[in-house]
């Protein structure tokens, strides 16, 4: 396979795209030392930018200095460039720039928000100290506008990274190594996952000590024996050994291992299956020479769903007040396009198995209900959902309606009025959850939400196990910056709409 390989002679190269990635041409993967130091000089720029502009921005309305200081011509420009260089130090020392975190998750953004936080707080300490200067255009201006723009720059440099990415650019070329069965797992959760920084080129099996170098597991060719993965990592220009599981008889394998890779500069990752349990719920512990994985249990109550609850009356009440006008424009049109109310009103599951009325624009003629059980035989899902891509009971309006998925605003009255939260899985009709197996049943342990991943991640196009695996995701993992994230995602979708029917 071609390689490109990268130069660092001017700065200008730093910013120039590796090729097109509009192009169709077969894949030419990088080094990845290569790419990586290119992303982090990249991100290292911009870092220095939105730092130096906040700098510059803050000494600019900063009042005049103390007496102590009026030796210098303009202090301020001074310790505006001190107090900078020191943040983007802190930056650095809370690696908000390492690869594993690009792209992935909201780790990086967290350590942004740690670092600049801590960072002011220690500056904060220093003027209390050592009064030099007034200090209140530092953390009126340069703290907030420049921790929010470097957030934003960071999700910009996310958005091109993940599109590079779906081009097959800035990916880590992986081997995996484990038995068939895990390795086939690893490799088609890598496939699925858009975000996933690493690309499979090749499987090593424990199948016996004779396993020959030949076939395929999940589209991925078997390319060496576990024994042999190091050399193989050579001769495929892989940069990275994922371990899916181990010989259960060779206790010693991710030792040895790692010493093979070490001397080559590959990184090891060992893939656990620990499903449905995201990275903040499990923390590293060392006893000894003994490294432990700690599972937080999942929790359903306490201070963080109070923080939950809070969100969602703010929220609600603040989408009421702002949309009104709309609501009552959509509530005119519908009872102009047919007959029947404005607002339809249908039974839910929500928490602990509790119903509930649901309350949204009316997006099908008046008497749909009736015309159900004829229908059944054309669902256009899996499972225990009923969706038609084209069901005849939609009326015109409805079409636009469910397309943006207007016809939901009205479930912000049931969030008021604690029904449902604004992020959670789908609420469930009550025929649904009479056919829900027992971990399915794991939906119902909070609020049902007007959007979630389901409803980001192809909605009515998803079948029925993808469904409950991203429903049981999201009650699992909970997060406050989840929320956000999927809300942020959502008013995307409005605009782009997919598996809306």
């Amino acid at each position: 396979m071609s390689r490109i390989e990268y130069r660092f002679a001017t700065p200008a190269s730093v910013f120039r795209p590796a090729f097109d990635v509009r192009s169709r041409l077969p894949r030419i993967v990088a080094p990845a030392v290569s790419w990586r130091r290119r992303l982090q000089i990249r991100l290292l720029v911009t870092d220095a930018l939105v730092v130096a502009l906040s700098m510059a921005v803050s000494a600019t309305v900063a009042t005049d200095v103390s007496a102590v200081t009026e030796v210098f011509v303009d202090p301020r420009g001074l310790i505006a460039a001190i107090v900078g260089v020191g943040w983007l130090a802190t930056l650095a020392v809370f690696r908000t720039r390492s690869t594993p975190l690009l792209g992935v998750g909201t780790r990086e953004y967290k350590r942004i928000l740690n670092a600049s936080v801590l960072y002011f707080g220690m500056v904060a300490i220093v003027f209390i100290l050592v009064p030099v200067a007034d200090p209140r255009a530092l953390f009126a201006v340069a703290l907030p506008a420049g921790t929010v723009s470097l957030l934003a720059s960071r999700w910009s440099w996310r958005r091109w990274l993940n599109h590079q990415r779906r081009y097959g650019n800035y990916l880590s070329r992986a081997i995996v190594v484990g038995d068939r069965a895990d390795v086939s797992y690893v490799a088609q959760e890598l496939e699925r996952t858009s975000s996933a920084a690493y690309s499979v080129v090749g499987a090593a099996v424990f199948d016996g000590d004779e396993q020959p170098v030949s076939g395929l597991i999940a589209t991925v060719p078997i390319v060496a024996h576990p024994d042999k993965v190091a050399e193989a990592v050579g001769r495929l220009d892989a940069d990275s050994v994922i371990v899916a599981s181990t010989n259960k008889d060779d206790v010693d394998y991710i030792r040895d291992l790692s010493w093979k890779l070490e001397t080559r500069g590959i990184s090891l990752v060992v893939a656990p299956r620990l499903t449905n349990v995201a990275g903040s719920r499990i923390q590293f512990r060392a006893v000894d020479a003994l490294p432990l994985l700690q599972v937080d249990l999942a929790s359903y109550d306490g201070w963080r769903y109070v923080m939950k609850r809070s969100f969602d009356i703010l929220m609600s009440a603040a989408a009421l007040l702002v949309l009104a006008p709309i609501m009552l424009i959509i509530a005119i049109f519908v009872r102009l396009d047919s007959e029947g109310p404005a607002l339809f009103r249908q039974e839910r599951v929500g928490k602990d198995g509790q119903t509930f009325t649901m309350l949204k624009f009316r997006s099908m003629v008046h008497n749909a209900d009736d015309d159900i059980d004829r229908l059944l035989e054309q669902n256009d899902c899996s499972g225990v959902l009923f969706k038609m891509r084209s069901d005849p009971r939609v009326t015109r309006v409805g079409h636009f309606l469910r397309a943006h998925s207007l016809d939901e605003l009205p479930q912000f009255l049931n969030v008021l009025r604690g029904d449902m939260s604004v992020v959670g899985p789908r609420p469930s009709l009550q025929r649904e959850v009479q056919n829900y197996e027992r971990h399915v049943r794991r939906r119902m342990n909070i609020r049902p939400g007007i959007t979630g991943l389901w409803q980001v991640n192809g909605r009515s196009d998803l079948d029925w196990e993808e469904s409950v695996r991203l429903d049981l995701y999201y009650v699992e993992n909970w997060t406050l910056c989840t929320d956000l994230s999927l809300i942020w995602r959502t008013v995307r979708v409005l605009f782009r709409p997919v598996g809306a029917y």
